[in-house]
């Protein structure tokens, strides 16, 4: 870097500078030897003429530099110069501000010299009884340090913190003490603990994390007071403290398995849940509440009703997370409070406006879905209430509405009729064409008497509006271009001569303004139209899907209707009016009245109904839409009924509680040492959080994604670990000096080609001879093309002129690494 200073112009500054210039050489100084210069040339200098100086600021620099100076040479032992600086920090101990003195005491447990510790410890001790609790509580955690790295130097470390402790009154100051008595003599603080048992309520938060930890850790000592321990806890849960009432709940379901402190830990959950504002602590404390129904099941199926309380959240991932752990805690004993609490709770989201509305009614329906298969007893209190969302103009929900009443349909045979009632009701309000499509389909198969199929034929007529639909249209079309047709005619004898048009045989055809200005108020006329019925608007604005349903619903209608012995009138009747209908469909979807012609699939689907219809394949084809078709839909309820009753018998198996042939530990036959290394369930959530527990990133796979940027005989040596998330490329990149030199102001540069984008500008590092660094570099990806990250290793040579340059290999990214499989549901 051409703008760092000289050690020259630092020792000028040192010297004859102000105190504002020896605090930027300072900064400067410390800025160099973090990149890795270590300067022991000036380590006289701010002996010299920094460590005499009052500023305030300039201590605070001056500590941090004894923190990352040198202060042993090249044999290992101390230098000669750190008897100075033992002699300024026995000075700064007895320093009259509180501060200088904390400080010191700070720096003091990140030093690992014994030399330099000794001669400071009658200074440490004495600041234990300082009017202060700033230096009081640092100076524990010093005696802490010494203790835990040089036992010798205070030998009754562990007495005088006990002593000390005794008196404390500062929660902080406290709370260290605490600390280190549980963790250098627990039988010292276990003996404290004893003492203020009855105390532990009115302690500091910070305290008392601190003695729920202790607590955990002592339970494992076979002499230990469980019965004491438990009740301490249970008081606790009553603590102001949020993360107190966390710890105190898991503490409380490691200690015991009781009913009484499963469900007080579940509802000090539920508590926190309701009471905390933040969306992810919401999330962390519901992913606990499902590990403790895990374990206990029946014990919180009293609970059900309070943890849908949850649902008054916003958030819509805190919903889903609180519907799922209700559902699994739903039993006969509470399916009745439960279906009731989700539909209050569903009909509040007509009246209201929550965020993400749409998504909230949809997990409604699904969770109430769930309900009623699980429990048949509630499918009809429920399906009511669910048929009221078929006209919701968001459609996700209400074809989730849709598949549900069509799996009760064939699940509840005693239902049909009167969901059939409820549903012809609601045809009429019905806006979706999947929606139609569904319901269509459930008429056609579940209308199985005379009065049933003559409402839904009345229901049908009543949506599709007039027929013949392309005569309707014609003369509404004239009616509203009776007015206006007189000018249209004298502008047409002005206007330009005949168009040739090609029409699909190859013949030539004239066109006229007046005819294509026509034409084109016809559609207009179509599309500016909303008040026609839903069916005929559906099939008017072009979709054929909602029509061909239509014809076979029809189909099924009439051939049933004759089935059941109606008259020969009536049957007759039915029968030509359905066909009517399916004609009508055809010849409107070949006119210009629509706004997309039929497709060939749906015309041909429309044109078999007829025929059928029609007689010309006889009775045939009848069992094909009076049977087969519920036979293959009951036929895929049951499948998907044995899926989902096969993934929870594999749920089941996965979850074994220990296997036959694993090792049975007997704590008691154990040494201490063994005992505690045991790792209790508080650090098995520690492993699980830094991912040393998954499986998955096993060593070999890590090496699979380790690429070679340069080769082994270069000066630098990099390799890169790429890991892809989703839309993120992340390279973690060691960088090797194989050189016997110091590389300055070595940067890694990187290009990309096609669409990454590098999220972060490459900084400049110094590393020493043989030394190594770790890069991360983050590039983002906008689309799913395969791109190629690319780039080199620049550094400094020996003079500021020369620079030294790396070509790296390219990497490759492949679309397959951020694609990944998934699953689509009917409803999607």
């Amino acid at each position: 870097d051409k703008d760092q200073p000289t050690p020259q112009e630092l020792r000028s500054q040192l010297e004859n500078g102000r105190d504002e210039q020896k605090i930027e050489a300072m900064k400067r100084i410390l800025s160099i030897m973090l990149n890795g210069d270590p300067l022991p040339q000036l380590l006289m200098h701010v002996i010299r003429f920094v460590m005499p100086s009052k500023n305030k600021a300039l201590k605070k620099l001056l500590l941090v530099y004894w923190e990352v100076c040198p202060r042993t040479g090249p044999d290992g032992k101390l230098k000669a110069e750190m008897r100075l600086m033992c002699h300024a920090l026995r000075n700064d101990l007895q320093h009259p501000n509180e501060y200088i003195r904390g400080n010191t005491l700070r720096l003091l447990c990140k030093l690992r010299e014994d030399e330099l510790l000794e001669p400071c410890v009658p200074a440490v001790r004495s600041c234990l009884e300082h009017r202060h609790a700033y230096v009081r509580k640092n100076a524990v955690l010093a005696i802490y340090s010494i203790y835990r790295h040089f036992e010798y130097l205070i030998p009754d470390a562990p007495d005088l913190i006990f002593d000390f402790l005794q008196k404390e009154s500062d929660a902080n100051a406290r709370r260290n003490a605490f600390v280190m008595l549980f963790n250098t003599s627990q039988q010292k603080a276990v003996q404290y603990l004893q003492t203020h048992i009855n105390q532990v309520s009115s302690f500091d938060e910070v305290l008392q994390l601190s003695v729920i930890e202790l607590i955990r850790k002592d339970c494992r000592n076979p002499q230990a007071d469980k019965a004491k321990y438990i009740q301490c806890i249970f008081s606790l849960l009553q603590s102001p403290a949020q993360a107190v009432k966390y710890e105190a709940a898991n503490t409380l379901t490691a200690l015991t398995s009781h009913s009484n402190a499963v469900k007080a830990a579940g509802n000090c959950y539920i508590e926190l849940v309701l009471k905390e504002s933040d969306n992810n602590v919401k999330l962390i404390v519901l992913g606990r509440l499902d590990e403790l129904r895990e374990k206990h099941d029946r014990v919180l199926d009293e609970l059900v009703v309070d943890v849908l309380r949850v649902l008054a959240s916003p958030d819509i991932d805190v919903r889903k997370k609180c519907l799922d752990i209700a559902f699994e805690l739903t039993s006969t004993r509470n399916i009745d409070d439960v279906v009731s609490v989700l539909k209050k709770e569903l009909l509040k989201t007509q009246d209201q406006e929550y965020e993400k509305n749409n998504e909230y009614r949809q997990l409604l329906v699904h969770s109430i879905h769930a309900c009623a298969i699980k429990f048949p007893e509630v499918a009809a209190k429920v399906i009511h209430v669910l048929m009221e969302f078929l006209g919701d103009a968001g459609s996700t929900s209400a074809v989730d509405v849709v598949s549900f009443v069509r799996e009760v349909m064939e699940r509840f045979p005693a239902l049909r009729a009167s969901i059939i009632e409820k549903l012809l009701e609601s045809f009429g309000e019905m806006k979706s064409g999947r929606v139609f499509r569904g319901a269509l389909w459930i008429i056609g198969e579940y209308a199985l008497d005379i009065p049933a199929i003559e409402l839904a034929m009345k229901r049908v007529r009543e949506c599709i509006g007039e027929v013949p639909i392309l005569a309707a249209e014609q003369r509404q079309l004239e009616a509203a271009n009776e007015e206006p047709t007189e000018e249209p005619k004298k502008e047409s004898t002005k206007s330009s001569a005949p168009s040739r048009r090609v029409l699909a045989d190859g013949t030539y055809a004239t066109e006229s303004a007046f005819s294509a200005s026509v034409a084109q108020s016809k559609i207009d006329a179509v599309k500016s139209n909303a008040n026609r019925p839903p069916l005929r608007n559906l099939i008017l604005n072009g979709d054929f899907f909602v029509a061909s349903a239509l014809a076979s619903a029809l189909t099924k209608l009439v051939l049933r209707y004759g089935e059941l012995g109606a008259p020969d009138r009536a049957r007759n009747s039915l029968r030509s009016e359905a066909m009517l209908i399916m004609t009508s469909i055809v010849r409107v979807g070949r006119s210009e009245f629509v706004t997309a012609r039929i497709d060939e699939d749906s015309a041909e689907r429309v044109t078999a109904c007829i025929r059928i219809l029609s007689g010309t394949y006889g009775h045939s084809l009848d069992p094909v839409f009076l049977a087969d078709t519920r036979r293959a839909f009951a036929q895929l309820v049951e499948v998907e009924r044995a899926s989902v009753a096969k993934a929870k018998s594999k749920t089941r198996k996965a979850t074994v509680a220990s296997h036959a042939d694993d090792l049975i530990t007997f704590r008691h036959l154990k040494s201490k040492r063994a005992v505690g290394d045991v790792s209790d369930e508080y650090d098995l959530d520690l492993t699980r959080a830094t991912g040393a527990a998954d499986k998955g990133s096993d060593l070999a796979s890590k090496l699979n994604r380790v690429v070679q940027l340069t080769g082994f005989s270069d000066p630098v040596y990099a390799e890169a670990y790429v890991t892809v998330h989703q839309f993120d490329i992340l390279m973690d990149i060691l960088i090797v000096n194989q050189t016997s030199d110091t590389l300055q102001n070595l940067t890694v540069e990187f290009t990309t080609m096609g669409d990454l984008k590098l999220a972060e500008r490459p900084t400049p590092y110094t590393i020493g001879p043989h030394g190594y660094h770790s890069v991360k570099a983050n590039i983002k990806v906008s689309s799913t093309e395969t791109g190629i990250i690319f780039g080199n290793i620049v550094y400094d040579g020996p003079s500021a002129v020369d620079m030294n340059c790396v070509i790296l290999n390219d990497i490759h990214v492949d679309i397959m690494d951020y694609i990944k499989p998934s699953t689509c549901t009917e409803q999607q």
